[in-house]
């Protein structure tokens, strides 16, 4: 073999083992979960990560003939952080896909990436209304804080309930919950005596619900995200104000499934809106919160989790039908319009607006079997984000 022949079988050889790494690559699908895994929102990131992984188990990790990889990182609730390793995710370990974002300012922060390197991003967790105006590329397969505080402004007068204090936490979430809840309130009859917010780091609460003990209205409505819930309920209580009449309302962050019974018997009969329980009492969901307990020893899957959870679904399905070519625009067009059935019922990716339309419940707590659970009543069907013009 003279040394021209060899120098250019040796081109080849490169070239192919170049290709084959490259096709090796094109045969992996990746996905980069960014989660708060420590820190104050630490349940965010635990239950979403064990949704997604148990979504995965339960439908394999091969679809389309592409490896389902799944990469996730810690961004311990910092929005810069969120951002450094979103970037990382899409340059060096080329993810197809972003998902998770536990809090607003993290799903905010990492809006211009997905626009630019046109990547799908699924908001697993995150609830601030606008967050899917902020880039082309937001999925949000969780929900939005307007969805499920104006179905408790519509409940409350008609039970009693015409004068609230609203107690929230200072950021997106909370101004978008304190706004919808008060707008439909007033709308609805009722009165909002004084609106409180508390800041997101480090809060406490007590000075805040000595004011609203003062001020003796029928209700406080609070919005605080996942994870704050308890300790809302715990000074709640120590003041006394259930004893002075007066009552706990919230969105279900409040009455947190991860954290409900650890609230212990206080939190017996406040009245929450939200979109998931673990005691939704259907086929689906029951299946769904086994498999989950079992695969997580004994945790009980929250409304993190089923954002997770349908979140991977949306992912695989857009997979499944764009045969994983096109790149980010084709899965992105594949993940709007979806409709399925979910753990917590029928739910649909809106076209337009790519944010989830879904049912929100009124649901009560309640002692089941020695546990307490949030026990549903009552239902508003397919309520589009009122957050958005439509």
């Amino acid at each position: 073999m003279n040394k021209r022949s060899f120098m250019h079988a040796l081109v080849c050889s490169t070239l192919a083992l170049a290709g084959s790494a490259a096709l090796a690559q094109d045969n992996v699908f990746k996905i980069g979960l960014i989660l708060p895994m420590t820190g104050q929102q630490a349940s965010t990131g635990r239950q979403v990560e064990a949704a997604a992984r148990l979504y995965m188990a339960q439908n394999g990790d091969t679809v389309a003939g592409k490896k389902i990889q799944l990469i996730v990182k810690d961004d311990t609730t910092v929005p810069d952080m969120t951002k450094r390793l979103a970037q990382e995710l899409i340059v060096n370990d080329k993810v197809n896909v972003l998902a998770g974002f536990g809090i607003t300012p993290s799903a905010l922060a990492t809006a211009s990436l997905a626009t630019q390197s046109k990547t799908p991003a699924v908001v697993m967790a995150a609830a601030t209304s606008s967050i899917t105006e902020a880039s082309p590329y937001f999925v949000r397969t969780s929900f939005t804080l307007p969805q499920a505080s104006v179905s408790l402004a519509d409940w409350a007068p008609k039970n009693g309930i015409k004068k609230v204090v609203t107690l929230v936490s200072d950021y997106g979430p909370g101004i978008d919950a304190e706004r919808f809840f008060k707008d439909r309130l007033l709308f609805n009859g009722g009165q909002v005596l004084e609106s409180l917010r508390v800041p997101l780091r480090n809060p406490d609460f007590a000075p805040f619900l000595q004011k609203v003990r003062d001020l003796k209205p029928d209700a406080l409505f609070v919005f605080v995200p996942s994870g704050a819930g308890a300790a809302v309920m715990k000074q709640f209580l120590e003041r006394g104000m259930d004893k002075a009449g007066i009552k706990l309302i919230g969105t279900g962050d409040v009455t947190d499934d991860d954290q409900l019974n650890d609230m212990g018997d206080g939190a017996l009969g406040v009245v929450t809106s939200h979109h998931y329980s673990a005691a939704h009492p259907s086929a689906l969901n029951k299946k769904f919160v086994e498999a989950f307990r079992k695969a997580n020893k004994g945790m009980r899957p929250n409304f993190m989790a089923v954002g997770g959870y349908d979140g991977m679904r949306v992912i695989y399905e857009a997979l499944r039908a764009t045969k994983g070519v096109g790149g980010g625009d084709a899965l992105l067009a594949a993940m709007k319009g979806q409709i399925f059935e979910s753990p917590r019922g029928p739910i649909f990716i809106d076209a337009q607006t790519r944010d989830i339309v879904q049912n929100i419940y009124l649901r009560k707590v309640v002692k089941q079997d020695g546990q307490l659970y949030n026990v549903e009543f009552d239902v508003i069907k397919d309520v589009k984000d009122p957050g958005k013009s439509h």
